[in-house]
Order: C-alpha cells, then structure tokens, then sequence
C-alpha cells in the first residue's frame, strides 16, 4: 500500500469533536517516547505531518488523519511518561479508552514498542488491554536501526515473549531514522483495510 495524500482532519479529547465513523481507523498507541510522531510521518512521507517533539508526552489530544481519502491514521496519546502529573495521565486513559471501547469503525491498534527493551509492564498491560477488545496484531518495534542484525532476531523472540504474542500476531521492524521497514507495516494495514 501507499500513502498518497494525509491530512490532518480533526484533534479531539471527548466523542463528540470525533470526526464521522464513516472510514476505517487504524489506531497508533506506545509510550511517549518511542517515536511514534516520527513513524507516522515516515508511514505518510510527510515530514511534519504528526508534531516530532524533544519533550516526551507531548500528544495530549486524540489526532485523526485522513489518508487517501479512504481511512484514517488515529494518534492516541503516548502512555507511560512519568513526568506528566497523575490526574492529567488518567485523564488521557479515560479518553484513550473511550475512543477505543466505544469506536465501532476502529479495525485495530498498531501498538508500538521500542527494539532496544523489554515491553514495559505498562505495554504489557497496553497489549492485554488491546488484545481483550480484539485490537491487537500489529506490533510496529521502532528504532530498528539501533540494534545490529543479529541482535534483531533476539529482541523480537523477547518482545514476542514479553507480550506474550499468538503465532498470527506480527512483528515489524521499523527505523525512521533509516527509512527502513515501513512498507512491510503499510502492506500489512492496507491487508486489513481489504479484508
């Protein structure tokens, strides 16, 4: 699949600033600091389409982009940044699970860890939480390039473990800073949006 046109369409924090359930969604969620902004703009080709900030936790909002005209690329905010306050991080878990308990036109949840580590517990929980809606499937493992070749099949097994992943869930690789990996993600979504 490729991207060719990608707007931003809407930010919201409650339903109702949502844009209309009439196009598929693929949603993205990882923690603040996994370079999730830098992902999307790599997946649409557009540098600044999705803010890439210094400061972890920066998406505070519910982003939607509209891509060819015909689904949308949802930016969920990043979970786990210890250095935003208690009450505004459950704020954005009750906004994150509002959109994804309640959006009926979500087909799934790319969920992003970072290749270097072991998934946190909040990603573990983040997968459990994912997997108990049926929107898990897609792990997108981000900062490939930081890992040499042959560490790359050890991180996975680990990240496979960690979450602990069905045969059917899928691992991809993915570097920004490289430009490496995405198209095996794109091939996968636009898989999903045919189905």
């Amino acid at each position: 699949m490729r991207i060719v046109t990608s707007e931003l369409e809407q930010i919201a924090v409650k339903p109702s600033q949502y844009p209309p359930g009439d196009l598929a969604e693929i949603a993205f969620a990882g923690r603040s600091n996994v370079g999730k902004s830098s992902l999307l703009n790599l997946l649409t080709g557009r540098k600044k389409l999705a803010h890439v900030s210094g400061n972890p936790g920066k998406t505070r909002t519910i982003n939607f982009y509209r891509i060819n005209d015909a689904f949308r690329i949802v930016d969920l905010p990043g979970y786990g940044y210890a250095k935003v306050s208690k009450s505004l991080s459950e704020s954005w878990g009750e906004m994150m699970e509002t959109y994804l308990e309640g959006r009926e036109n979500l087909l799934t949840v790319v969920q992003l860890v970072d290749i270097r580590h072991a998934p946190s517990a909040q990603d573990a929980a983040m997968h459990e939480y994912l997997r108990h809606y049926g929107l898990s499937g897609i792990i997108a493992a981000t900062k490939a390039d930081k890992v040499s070749r042959n560490q790359l099949p050890k991180q996975m097994k680990m990240i496979r473990q960690t979450l602990k992943l069905s045969p059917e869930e899928q691992i991809y690789p993915v570097s920004a800073l490289k430009k490496t990996g995405h198209g095996a993600l794109l091939d996968a979504i636009g898989a999903l949006l045919e189905e």
